[in-house]
């Protein structure tokens, strides 16, 4: 299996199986692999989580995936949940190597272990960024992203900027220098984070590259121009962290993929608040999980008439 080994458990239909990803620097993920029930495979989909968010709050949208015929791997970055270490405190993990070696581990391990068919991408906030670090990322076919954007302040919504500064650029730094790691849990936030990518998030500038060593910054930058998958990437109208100019700062990126964007409200969807996280919960399984079928199994935009500037 090259690079990405498994581990598996015996298929029950309709369960996953748990699956071990062994990246290139010897770390090992965890996850789980859902294969598809229905005989035939339109594509083969790989769900980058949140910073923060055990892939465990996707499974419900891998099993959704998978009972359409899609085979899902879903796993967890180094630091967080299923892949935490015994010891987090000062284990060295970086937001980087989350693109560079957990995800073209994953990515390794879909190709290894799943049937012929296009190679999806779902990437939720910075898993809708993260791919275009891996040297392998010019496999993918089609990509959707959920507010996606990689959490410079100033992209922040205005009204909400100083608040989130303040928690994410200030109180996590300072939290995670007295502690050796971030406590999310403890605070309730999100998941606890390795030191190197708490801090990476709170000191982020306007251009993602400078957070690389200078003379890596011309390699990374040539990584995202190779992906020249389609990108539809979904934005929602109440979301503080990933809004239309932090949406645009991402696809920036992705320079030669053929990208569009749209823009949801809350009402479009019959609901009164989404936010950054609510896609993702199974509320909308009648609703947006069946239109992203459209792209994912298509390449086909079902808001056309949503559509954001880029």
């Amino acid at each position: 299996m090259g690079e990405a080994g498994a581990i598996a458990e015996t298929h029950v239909a309709g369960r996953p199986e748990a699956v071990t990803v062994t990246c290139a620097d010897g770390v090992k993920l965890g996850g789980h692999l859902w294969r598809g029930t229905t005989g035939s495979t339109p594509g083969r989909v790989i769900i980058n989580p949140a910073t923060g968010v055990a892939a465990r709050y996707y499974h419900r949208y891998a099993q959704f995936l998978a009972a359409r015929g899609f085979e899902v791997l879903t796993y967890d970055y180094r630091g967080i949940a299923l892949s935490r270490p015994e010891i987090l405190r000062g284990c060295g993990y970086r937001w980087r190597d989350w693109g560079e070696q957990d995800f073209r581990a994953a990515l390794d391990l879909l190709l290894s272990e799943t049937a012929a068919g296009p190679v999806l991408v779902v990437g939720h906030s910075i898993g809708g960024y993260l791919s275009g670090l891996a040297d392998n990322a010019r496999l993918i076919d089609r990509m959707l992203t959920v507010g996606a954007q990689y959490a410079w302040w100033r992209d922040y919504d205005r009204r909400q900027r100083l608040r989130l500064f303040l928690k994410w650029h200030v109180a996590m730094p300072a939290l995670t220098a007295a502690c050796g790691y971030f406590p999310g849990k403890r605070l309730g936030w999100l998941e606890d984070l390795p030191s190197g990518v708490a801090l990476e998030w709170a000191f982020r500038g306007r251009r993602m590259e400078d957070t690389h060593p200078r003379r890596e910054r011309e390699d990374v930058l040539r990584r995202f121009a190779e992906f020249r998958g389609p990108i539809l990437a979904i934005g929602v109208t109440d979301d503080a962290l990933a809004t239309p100019r932090a949406i645009r700062r991402t696809l920036n990126y992705y320079r030669n993929a053929d990208h569009n964007a749209v823009l949801l409200s809350p009402a479009d969807l019959g609901f009164e608040r989404l936010g950054h996280f609510d896609l993702f919960h199974d509320r909308h399984a009648g609703g947006f999980w069946i239109d992203s079928l459209l792209w994912l199994r298509d390449g086909l935009n079902p808001w056309p008439d949503k559509r954001l500037q880029l």
